[in-house]
């Protein structure tokens, strides 16, 4: 194989889109939030809403990727002799691919507003093989409002896992979340962040 020359033009491909999120969100009081839009209170939430699914492809491109972006290249993740050779099925995701796929499923449903204050539970359990598709989805566990002299926080408890067909890769787990008790309070954490 020869390297371009710098006069010839650089030959990429550009993956296609590779998650699904499934319809729009709803409220505990039947008022439906259309996905990706609108900030999450806390008195829209009650223990058994949903949260969820977001489907994620993981194709090979996916998992090179997600290695060069958090720096894991052990070879299993994105070589798929390698990983045979070490009696792996195929490639599989890495821990920081998965939980990133928590923590977007996550950010999605509390919006910006929201902070996730813990992740527990986060339990690899089967391999999310190259070529499968994952689903991230949980439940609401809990609500309750925490009070101090300083402010009130409303603060939420999901259980997540990740899924290939209908067994559980990952988890179920906890996550402990903070949404806005009013819309006014969430459009003054909304504003521009650090980092």
């Amino acid at each position: 194989m020869t390297s371009p020359s710098a006069s010839e033009p650089l030959q990429t491909t550009q993956s296609p889109r590779t998650e699904r999120s499934h319809g729009s969100r709803s409220t505990a009081h039947g008022r439906r939030l259309p996905a990706g839009s609108g900030q999450r209170l806390h008195g829209d939430v009650a223990v058994g809403d949903v949260v969820g699914p977001v489907e994620f492809a993981l194709p090979i491109y996916r998992l090179v990727v997600a290695a060069g972006g958090n720096r894991d290249f052990n070879s299993i993740h994105h070589n798929r002799s390698y990983a045979v050779a070490t009696n792996a099925p195929d490639a599989y995701a890495s821990t920081f691919l998965l939980m990133g796929a928590w923590e977007r499923v996550v950010r999605d449903w509390i919006g910006d507003a929201g902070t996730i204050r813990a992740i527990r539970g986060f339990r690899m359990r089967k391999f999310n093989l190259v070529g499968s598709v994952m689903t991230v989805s949980g439940t609401v566990t809990g609500v309750r409002v925490e009070r101090d002299a300083e402010e009130d926080t409303g603060v939420v408890t999901l259980e997540l896992a990740s899924r290939v067909r209908e067994d559980i890769t990952v988890g179920p787990g906890e996550v402990e979340v903070t949404l806005p008790l009013s819309a006014s309070s969430a459009s003054s954490a909304s504003g521009p962040r650090d980092g």
